[in-house]
């Protein structure tokens, strides 16, 4: 019998901690809309009929599409520091 144990780290040093990618790719629908998103990353469910669904779950299964989202994200929202970019804003 095989267990396994899993130990909960804390994610201080990982800006996008708490960000879902559903959260991710909805604001930079917002940012870009999705005919520009499909410029940026190359992906069908970005291109041809676009949604989030489909997109999310086309994601979910790739791991290298997810990183790209993951990075446009952060360098779209986030200073090289990793503190959002509009956080100043927000008080």
């Amino acid at each position: 019998m095989l267990l396994f144990c899993y130990v909960m780290t804390p994610q201080k040093n990982n800006p996008l901690h708490g960000i879902t990618l559903k959260m991710q790719v909805e604001e930079l629908v917002a940012k870009y809309g999705w005919e520009e998103l499909g410029q940026k990353i190359k992906i069908k469910s970005f291109q041809i009929k676009p949604s989030v669904n489909s997109s999310l779950t086309f994601l979910r299964k790739t791991p290298w599409a997810r990183e790209k989202v993951e990075g446009l994200y952060f360098w779209t929202f986030f200073k090289r520091d990793g503190t959002r970019k509009d956080a100043d804003k927000v008080k």
